[in-house]
């Protein structure tokens, strides 16, 4: 008697759409994490703070949800799930983020997890930026703080605020958004200061 193999159907992707607006005097300061699995770095949300950020996005690979609560209490935060935890948390798998300055959209970003592999952007990243209108992938996952242009993408990975992996850095990112004008840098949770390579 031939057996029968049970499969499963794929889980279907979750993805929500936001709007942010630019404050009318000063650029828009949004500050990126990743990667807390759980363990965030123990200065991270006070260094966070100190970016006085107007939106935290964090790209994945939460942990334990509950340590999103003192991201919370900076400013309002967006969260995308990552590679590890079930999918039964009510998390998006990707967000795409549409920034706005006096009604006019200038930006849009895609938070999600997995996004590129080595210096490029996947298949699959591109083509969720192109579905919504995206010019800037901003993702986790590797734990590697990274920027970088791909397929006239902008890319931004913030590496990881959680327990370090090799010798790689403990980092969280922070983009600055004006009409015309991106810019972005990484800080290091271990000195407070600006981090490059």
């Amino acid at each position: 008697m031939a057996r029968i193999k049970m499969t499963r159907p794929a889980p279907r992707s979750i993805h929500r759409s936001e709007r942010i607006e630019v404050p009318a005097s000063r650029p828009l300061r949004v500050v990126v994490i990743a990667d807390t699995h759980s363990q965030p770095h123990p200065k991270s949300a006070e260094l966070v703070a100190k970016q006085h950020p107007d939106v935290i996005l964090h790209a994945g690979d939460v942990g334990n949800l509950e340590i999103l609560s003192a991201f919370e209490d900076i400013a309002p935060l967006h969260v995308v799930r990552g590679n590890i935890g079930g999918r039964g948390v009510g998390l998006a798998d990707s967000i795409d983020i549409e920034v706005h300055h006096e009604g006019q959209s200038i930006l849009t970003f895609l938070l999600m997890h997995i996004a590129v592999y080595g210096p490029k952007l996947r298949r699959d990243a591109v083509a969720l930026a192109s579905q919504y209108g995206a010019s800037f992938v901003v993702c986790g996952h590797s734990h590697v703080p990274f920027i970088g242009l791909d397929r006239g993408l902008d890319m931004f990975n913030p590496g990881s605020i959680g327990p370090r992996r090799f010798q790689l850095p403990i980092t969280f990112g922070v983009i600055d958004v004006a009409p015309g004008s991106v810019r972005a840098h990484h800080l290091s949770c271990e000195t407070g200061e600006r981090w490059s390579p």
